[in-house]
């Protein structure tokens, strides 16, 4: 079984960057496709981005493009997500995903029927004006 561990959040003065790391113990991760949603309070969990078993691909909804970097390093078992120039509505619990299938990481928020396949436990990013 393969566990997912974020870390990296914390606070974060507006306009400043931040790493989050997401490390996968158990199988290895580059049997999955990876992406990373966030969380902010009251609402609904959003894709931020997904990238490929090989991470050669990666897909971001529009509203995620140009601030957001998903890298992966299958050598390390781990993903990365690169936030620059943050705002204070990225303020969220971010939590990377595993699954096989890179299209259910995602449809997995507009797709009922979609479960993935693992979950990490989340991290949370707080940015201060």
């Amino acid at each position: 079984q393969v566990q997912l561990v974020e870390s990296g959040g914390g606070l974060v003065q507006a306009g400043g960057s931040l790493r989050l790391s997401c490390a996968a113990s158990g199988r290895t991760v580059s049997n999955y496709a990876m992406g990373w949603f966030r969380q902010a309070p009251g609402k609904e969990r959003e894709l931020v981005g997904a990238t490929t078993r090989s991470g050669a691909s990666t897909y971001y909804p529009d509203s995620m493009k140009g601030r957001f970097t998903i890298s992966r390093d299958n050598a390390k078992n781990s993903v990365y997500l690169q936030i620059n120039s943050l705002k204070p509505e990225d303020a969220a619990v971010y939590y990377c995903a595993a699954d096989p299938k890179l299209h259910s990481l995602v449809v997995v928020t507009t797709d009922k029927d979609v479960h993935i396949e693992l979950w990490g436990q989340g991290t949370l990013v707080t940015v201060s004006s």
